[in-house]
Order: C-alpha cells, then structure tokens, then sequence
C-alpha cells in the first residue's frame, strides 16, 4: 500500500488541519477512493523557532527520529506541515528514504507569477531561515516582512492557536494584516501553519492570503493522485 507520511504535531491543532485539508482536495466519492495517510504526531519535538533564534534544545534528533518512523513503515512521499523545520529540510531529505515536499517552495511556486510583492508572516525562526525569501526571490517575487509590531502580533496569533483560544488568534492576525495594508502589497503568505487557522475568523482582506498548509495539501494530493494511491487493489 502506498502511503502518504506526515511528519506532524507541530502544532496538533495544524496536522488535523492539514490532514483535513487533504481528504477534501483529494475528490472521493467513497472511502476506498481516499489517500492512506501515515501520520506521526510528535508534539514534544523541541520549539523549532527557539533553537534558530535563541540557541534553543535542537529539534533535529527529534525530526529524524519521526522521519525514521514514517520510512519505517513505507511511506511513499512525506510532508511537514510545519513551517519553521523547513530550517532542517536538507538533513531530514538527506535521512530520508521517501521524497519530502518542501513547503516554501510550493508556496512560492503557487503564486507565482500573479504575484510581484508579497508579505511573508511566519515565526522569528522560520523568517530568520530564510527560506521563504529565497524562494519568492528565485520566482521574481519581492518578499516583504513585518515591522516588529506586526511580527510581536504574528508571534501571539500564533501562540493563540496552539492554545486553542480562536477569538485571540484572529484579533491578532487582524492587527497584522492592518499594518500591510499601506504596503502595497499583492498577496500575504501564511508560513506558519497555525496562521491559515486564524485566518478562517476573519473577513476576505483587501489582498490575497496565500495558505501555506493548503498549499502543501495541494501538492502532495497531486503528487499522491499522479501514481494512482487513491485506487483501491
């Protein structure tokens, strides 16, 4: 049986969202038509931004451990809907036997070439990794961060999510996309997977908001459906 791995638990609240995301997109009309899925919900992998940022414990034993698991088991393909272990994508894609999708570079590729300027809300770790500016910059896309008022209100939408206090979250995220709206931007990516959580209290805002774990789901749904795992042997 070809399997769908996930690397998850980072947060819990996000692995369910993803994994919903994916039953949705993939077009079943009955439960043999749905992709199996492996999921490896580790919430206890160390907070991945404190060790970019502040020399916090290491979550790279954690996540290798939790890639060992899945390819263990067979898995055919693993995401990570986790944006800030994208930090350690080259050393778990290296430990792996399965591909990995990388999650900034679907995203990046999802927008382009609609997109010339785009606002990236994500933790402190993962824009202190880098990866997603890398990617927009490759793609001509001009990425665009947040001043530190904005970021220290991404930081608590985030922190809101994982504490499963919705209303705070959405306040939060609110306050965030008030400040980009004098920056001209033509789209936001929500590069931390509990912001596209949040952002489903809110109003449409006046620009796009690029769903990172939406996107991701798109991705491995097609990756999945392109070798035929949705059809029952």
């Amino acid at each position: 049986m070809a399997l769908i791995g996930i690397l998850g638990g980072m947060g819990p609240l996000a692995t369910v969202d993803f994994m919903e995301q994916i039953i949705r997109l993939t077009g079943a009309a009955r439960d043999q038509e749905h992709l199996p899925m492996l999921v490896a919900n580790l919430p206890h992998t160390p907070d991945r931004s404190a060790a970019i940022i502040d020399g916090g414990a290491d979550p790279l034993p954690a996540l290798l451990e939790g890639i060992d698991l899945l390819n263990r088991n067979g898995v055919g393909v693993i995401a990570v809907p986790c944006n800030s272990a994208h930090h350690w994508y080259a050393q778990m894609r290296a430990h792996s036997a399965a591909p990995l999708l990388h999650i900034g570079e679907v995203c990046a590729a999802a927008i382009a070439p609609q997109v010339t300027r785009a606002a990236v809300l994500a933790t402190r770790g993962a824009l202190s990794a880098g990866f997603y500016q890398a990617a927009l910059v490759a793609r001509g896309i001009e990425p665009v961060l947040p001043d530190r008022e904005p970021q220290e209100c991404v930081s608590a939408c985030i922190a809101a999510v994982k504490a499963d206090r919705p209303g705070a979250a959405a306040t939060h995220l609110s306050d965030v996309l008030d400040a980009l709206s004098a920056q001209r931007i033509d789209a936001a990516v929500l590069g931390c997977t509990e912001l596209p959580i949040a952002a489903r209290e809110l109003a449409r805002p006046a620009f796009a908001l690029v769903d990172s774990t939406l996107e991701l789901a798109r991705e491995t749904v097609r990756y999945a459906l392109a070798r035929g795992w949705n059809r029952p042997v």
